[in-house]
C-alpha cells in the first residue's frame, strides 16, 4: 500500500473496473473481504484533568501511575501528596518499567532537574507524569520517522535517495504498469512542489505521506 501513496492520480472512487482506472496509477488492488461482525463497544475510561492537560489517554495515565506506585514511598514532608513520592535514585527504574528509559546520562540529569526543581531528593507525581507524557510523544515521533525512512528506502532500493525518475520507472516495471514518461514527471513534481523532475527528497516524501493521511 505504501508504494501507491506517492502517486496523486489514483481515483479514490474507483469501482474496481480496470478500464476505469486512471492511467499511471501504480497500485495493487486490495482483496475484497466480508466486513467482520461489529464487536461490542467497551466503555472508554474517563480522562482526568491531568491526562487532558498532558494529551495522553486514560490507559497511558494508568500505566504511568502504576509505574510510579511501584517505587513510591510516603514521606512526612509530602503528606499532601496522596500518590506519595519517588526517591530520585528510583526515577530511572520507574522510566525503564514504562519502557521509556533515558537515552543517556545527560537526559537523565535533565529529567531529574525537571521532576525535582527544589532539589529535595524526591519526585512528585505530577511532574513525573508530565515527563512521561513528553517521552511518550517523543517515542511516537521517532517511530513515525523510522517508518517514513523505511518506506522511502522502498522507492530508492535501499539507497539514501533522492527518489528519481529511474526509481519510479523501476517501480512501474516491477508492478507491470505501463506509465507514460510525462506521468512519472508529474508524480515527482507533485511530490516536491514543482522543484524539478530530478528528485524527491525524504522531506518531500514525508509531506506526501502526511497529506495522504498515512501519518498525522
Amino acid at each position: 500500500m505504501i508504494l501507491t501513496l506517492l502517486i496523486p492520480f489514483v481515483d479514490s472512487t474507483d469501482d474496481g473496473n480496470p478500464a476505469r482506472q486512471p492511467q499511471g496509477a501504480l497500485r495493487i488492488a486490495p482483496a475484497k473481504r466480508r466486513p467482520p461482525a461489529p464487536a461490542p463497544q467497551e466503555k472508554k475510561a474517563r480522562l482526568s484533568r491531568l491526562a487532558k492537560e498532558n494529551n495522553i489517554s486514560a490507559e497511558e495515565e494508568a500505566e504511568i501511575k502504576e509505574a510510579f506506585y511501584l517505587f513510591a514511598v510516603q514521606e512526612e514532608e509530602y503528606a499532601n501528596e496522596k500518590e506519595g513520592v519517588i526517591p530520585l535514585r528510583e526515577v530511572r527504574r520507574a522510566l525503564i518499567a514504562l519502557g521509556l528509559p533515558p537515552k543517556n546520562q545527560d537526559e537523565l540529569v535533565e529529567i531529574i532537574e525537571a521532576v525535582d526543581p527544589t532539589e529535595s531528593g524526591f519526585a512528585t507525581y505530577v511532574p513525573f507524569l508530565t515527563i512521561c507524557a513528553l517521552k511518550l510523544k517523543s517515542r511516537d515521533s521517532d517511530d513515525i520517522s523510522n517508518e517514513i525512512e523505511t518506506a522511502y528506502r522502498l522507492f530508492t532500493g535501499g539507497g539514501e535517495g533522492p527518489i528519481t525518475m529511474a526509481h519510479l520507472r523501476r517501480i512501474a516495471r516491477d508492478l507491470r504498469e505501463e506509465v507514460p514518461e510525462q506521468t512519472l514527471k508529474d508524480m515527482i513534481l507533485e511530490a516536491n512542489g514543482g522543484g524539478g523532475v530530478n528528485r524527491v527528497g525524504v522531506q518531500d516524501f514525508e509531506g506526501v505521506m502526511r497529506r495522504a493521511g498515512v501519518f498525522s
